[in-house]
């Protein structure tokens, strides 16, 4: 059968997995699996990384199924766009890593510095007033608070929050900072 008389339906596949269908997942990595690993081959050009981000992109498309929105583009588009985040992602972060050797490395130090730190106190003494993060989490926008959560609990990129809400990214990174300086002076 040729594409053209059936095609992929992957809006329909994104929806199975939301549903939890496992075979959903299986038959969209059959349909791109390869071409995705070509597109994050060209970025990380490293074959087993590749294979890496690959495997974590489904598994992120499979967490995640249930948040993909049409209006906001294609499903396709939406996976592929997945992928490409976590290649950049690894080429950034191994950009930031510094080498080292392993005879460089003295840890001779670090039974001592672990007791120290065990002995000193939590600097975030969050059990006096647990319900204070709370109070001051309610005393946000709903909408900035759902930015700070996005961004801390679900791990999104501040562009993916922007495409998310439908707002420009400068505006995202800016209620972003300010949310957090409210709530460093509210807990504060």
């Amino acid at each position: 059968m040729s594409a053209h008389q059936n095609p992929f339906d992957y809006e329909a596949a994104l929806h199975a997995c939301a549903r939890g269908e496992r075979q959903a997942l299986q038959r969209l990595y059959e349909q791109e699996g390869s071409r995705l690993l070509g597109v994050v081959q060209r970025i990380v050009r490293d074959t087993a990384l590749a294979e890496d981000i690959v495997h974590d992109a489904f598994i992120k498309v499979w967490t995640r199924a249930s948040s993909f929105d049409q209006s906001r583009g294609s499903a396709r588009g939406w996976v592929f766009s997945i992928a490409r985040h976590l290649a950049l992602n690894s080429v950034r972060n191994q950009a930031r890593e510094v080498p080292m050797n392993e005879e460089d490395v003295d840890d001779s130090h670090l039974p001592a510095t672990l007791e120290g730190w065990q002995d000193t106190q939590d600097a975030f003494d969050w059990r006096v007033n647990p319900g204070r993060i709370d109070h001051c989490l309610e005393q946000l926008e709903p909408v900035r608070r759902n930015c700070v959560f996005h961004a801390y609990v679900d791990g999104y990129s501040h562009q993916e929050i922007a495409s998310k809400i439908g707002a420009p990214l400068g505006t995202v990174k800016a209620w972003i900072k300010r949310s957090l300086a409210a709530l460093r002076e509210c807990i504060g």
